[in-house]
């Protein structure tokens, strides 16, 4: 059974370069067109918590520009997913680092935590300014203030940025444009996750795509180290 499924949406600006386009195309198509198609077919299907890196903690590396157009797509992505999140009872949970996103991203990003914080059906995490090891750095700094302050047991898990939450692993993990690597994504959380690589850049992944890797993972007998 699927309970959660992450995806990496690997390929956009490879593909805008295959089919002639700008960098700004490719991500434009990507995450206003695709990534909301592929999320509603989930969310219909039920699965009870989906997961989208939007942006890693090494993303900043790009080009100026290339990251200003990345944070105005990103805010018309969650604008669109929040339409969406009464209908599907979402709550919308933002994975990563706060401090460095753009004011008026970041304000859209607080706006949509707290206003779908009891909606209780379905849950959507978005990674952005997210990185497993920066994820870990930030757990370990709660933990050492936890350790100060009280010697019972710690948990690092609870400091994870899916602390809380009913699925925080991932069942299945899809990345597309062919690359073979896990990128430090959600290290913790992924330690029996199924990963999945899909050839096909994320601008052209469709929906069928992703049903068929979901029949493919229900095939796995997951053992989980018996």
């Amino acid at each position: 059974m699927v309970n959660h499924i992450a995806i990496i949406p690997d390929g956009n600006r490879r593909w805008a370069n295959t089919n002639g386009l700008t960098t700004y195309d490719g991500h434009n198509r990507a995450f206003l067109g695709v990534a909301p198609a592929i999320l509603e077919a989930l969310w219909k299907e039920g699965i009870r918590t989906t997961t989208l890196w939007l942006f890693s903690t090494e993303n900043w590396n790009r080009s100026n520009i290339e990251v200003q157009n990345l944070m105005t797509i990103y805010y018309k992505f969650l604008k669109i997913v929040h339409e969406m999140a009464e209908t599907y009872q979402l709550r919308i949970v933002h994975l990563g680092r706060k401090d460095r996103i753009p004011t008026d991203l970041l304000s859209k990003v607080l706006e949509i935590e707290q206003s779908t914080k009891y909606n209780n059906r379905l849950i959507f995490n978005f990674a952005l300014d997210y990185g497993g090891l920066d994820e870990i750095n930030r757990a370990t700094k709660a933990m050492m203030s936890f350790i100060k302050n009280r010697s019972s047991y710690f948990n690092l898990q609870e400091h994870l940025d899916t602390a809380g939450q009913p699925f925080p692993n991932p069942d299945l993990i899809i990345r597309t444009s062919g690359e073979q690597r896990v990128s430090g994504f959600m290290p913790l959380q992924s330690v029996y996750s199924e990963w999945f690589f899909i050839k096909k850049y994320f601008p052209d992944l469709c929906i069928p795509d992703v049903l068929n890797t979901i029949h493919s993972f229900s095939q796995i007998n997951r053992r989980y180290g018996k």
